[in-house]
């Protein structure tokens, strides 16, 4: 068999009259009756392929046979198309073939490998390996593939290095839900995936490795959305003896030159930074999407003053008016109207305000409740123009923000204001270090090791959720990109976190013992972040589901399709584990 001369996406005119040996599926097939056009593709392209049985007797046995997305090898030479195709790269030549091998059959698709036909998303996932081929996905997998070159470029040149940690580790309590692996040599005991290489990092630091990064696969056992795996891939980046300053400067240097390597676009840096009570009083989220505007307007003070008795029960829960404007928005019918009250109601918000200001006058579907002198208070507060549209609702913070916060995506989306283009990138600080749980207890706003901020420390006795941490997110287009913080570095400071979360001194031992040794034997200070490298595809994709732009990936209940895993184990096999259902 001869040696593959070209790929299927690389001949030109200039290749007229040369002989060729290309490789490929066969894509199409049109028989004209004396002869024969098929398009062989593979990963880079198409080529025409034209074949004469007349000229060449040989080909009739096999053209006979061969069908769709069969792997064949042929030799021929290249000519130029009578009727050249302008929308292929390879429109201006074909090749005329004069030896046809089969190399493998296949089966007829489970749906067509061409054209734009609707395929339920399950079925793509259990033949993924024929997706891939149609094309898009791989295209994605090519992309991701120059992006992973350029982290690892850029950050070497940085002077980080790339270092490999443990998959199977020790289950600690980081937030998520760990996967569980059990030790055969050790029964009754289990390693850990791991959730990030957050412990592992940090001792790498203690190690004196002082700038290190991994692109790192991660797992975590969580209820899925768009963007979101059980197994996903992150920029894992630690350092030591820096500032915050000069760290996001850094990460903000590779994210910036990312983008113009993959896709060309110009990145302005600093990127923009906000607090994390900054962005839920304006966006109610610490993951804002800040493509466009529509920030939150308080009307707190004027709805509370209306002591109308419908609302009372709402302020006595320590309940927020607030709402966002809509530009140009007056327009919008009473069915669409309704559509957002409905929206929001199932989002646990009870009700929905919306004013008009058109034609000079405003309407809402609160004339009677507010009156016309609070309206009118309601819209200027909010800033009203001609022709907009406005919309608020009243409850406390933890139900009002979430739903405002989709609301008002819904909105840029159906207005076309979520540019697909747009690169809108955004530091959130500030972070509060505990959040309380139902139970009354203390949790980590982020994981045990962030330090807390020094100007709050007198306040981690007193009242420990009112300080900030020294935690840091990266937003882009409304995802969370990235997470990270300075850490703690002395031990003293770790063991009062530990105790101040409700950890008994023998579950500290148990949990991190190894870590709280490493720790008193001389830490620097040290920082890191790890971004979500599927989110950053997704983006640079154009994707809107995370599973766009992973291989294999899993389905919404965390099942593989392809695989049909999860799967039950062989019993032998669990008896040898010391495992018994």
């Amino acid at each position: 068999m001869r040696e593959r001369t070209h790929n299927c996406g690389a001949l030109r005119k200039e290749h007229v009259q040369e002989r060729v040996s290309l490789f490929g599926w066969v894509h199409r097939r049109r028989n004209l009756g004396a002869f024969l056009f098929f398009d062989l593709r593979d990963l880079y392209g198409k080529t025409q392929l034209f074949l004469d049985p007349q000229k060449f007797p040989a080909l009739q046995e096999i053209i006979d046979k061969v069908r769709l997305e069969w792997v064949v090898h042929i030799e021929g030479t290249v000519r130029e198309r009578s009727s050249p195709n302008k929308l292929l790269a390879t429109g201006e030549v074909e090749v005329e073939v004069d030896s046809f091998r089969i190399l493998s059959s296949a089966k007829t698709p489970p749906f067509t490998l061409f054209g734009n036909d609707a395929v339920h998303e399950d079925l793509r996932l259990q033949y993924r390996f024929l997706e891939i081929r149609k094309g898009a996905i791989a295209k994605n997998l090519l992309l991701r593939h120059q992006a992973m070159l350029h982290i690892r470029n850029h950050l070497s040149h940085g002077g980080f290095f790339e270092i490999t940690t443990p998959i199977l580790g020790k289950t600690t309590p980081e937030g998520a839900r760990d996967y569980l692996v059990p030790s055969r040599v050790h029964p009754q005991n289990f390693y850990a995936l791991p959730q990030s290489p957050q412990l592992f990092k940090q001792m790498l630091m203690i190690s004196g490795m002082d700038r290190y990064f991994q692109i790192a696969p991660c797992f975590r056992d969580e209820d899925l959305r768009r963007d979101r795996q059980p197994e996903f891939t992150q920029v894992d980046i630690e350092i030591s003896f820096s500032h915050q300053e000069a760290f996001f400067a850094q990460i903000e240097s590779l994210m910036s030159s990312l983008f113009q390597e993959v896709e060309g676009t110009e990145i302005p840096t600093p990127f923009p930074r906000m607090s994390h009570e900054q962005c839920l009083n304006l966006y109610g989220t610490d993951k804002p999407d800040t493509r466009f505007g529509m920030q939150f307007i308080d009307l707190t003070e004027i709805v509370e003053k209306l002591e109308a008795p419908p609302l009372r029960p709402f302020f006595k829960m320590d309940a927020l008016a607030k709402g966002i404007v809509l530009p140009k928005g007056a327009k919008k019918s009473r069915k669409e109207l309704s559509a957002y009250i409905e929206a929001v109601q199932k989002w646990g918000l009870p009700q929905l305000t919306w004013i008009k200001r058109k034609e000079g006058l405003l309407s809402s579907n609160a004339t009677k409740l507010f009156g016309a002198p609070a309206l009118e208070q309601c819209a200027n507060a909010l800033g009203m123009q001609e022709g907009d549209l406005a919309l608020f609702g009243i409850a406390p913070k933890k139900i009002l923000y979430p739903a405002l916060d989709r609301l008002r995506r819904r909105l840029g989306e159906e207005e076309g204001l979520q540019d697909p283009k747009k690169r809108s990138f955004l530091w959130v600080t500030d972070f509060p270090l505990f959040t309380k749980e139902d139970a009354g207890g203390l949790a980590s706003a982020h994981h045990p090791f962030t330090a807390p901020h020094p100007d709050d420390l007198p306040l981690l006795k007193t009242h420990p959720t009112e300080v900030r941490s020294l935690a840091y997110d990266l937003v882009l287009n409304g995802y969370e990109l990235g997470s990270g913080s300075e850490r703690i570095h002395q031990i003293e400071l770790q063991e009062e976190i530990f105790s101040l979360l409700g950890m008994p001194g023998e579950e500290i031992e148990e949990k991190f013992g190894f870590f709280l040794r490493a720790l008193s034997y001389g830490t620097p200070p040290h920082m890191g972040i790890a971004l979500g490298l599927d989110r950053i595809m997704m983006v640079l994709c154009e994707a809107d589901n995370i599973r766009e732009v992973i291989a294999f990936p899993k389905t919404q209940n965390a099942s593989d399709l392809l695989l049909q895993a999860p799967s039950s184990a062989d019993k032998a096999h669990l008896q040898e584990l010391g495992i018994k259902l």
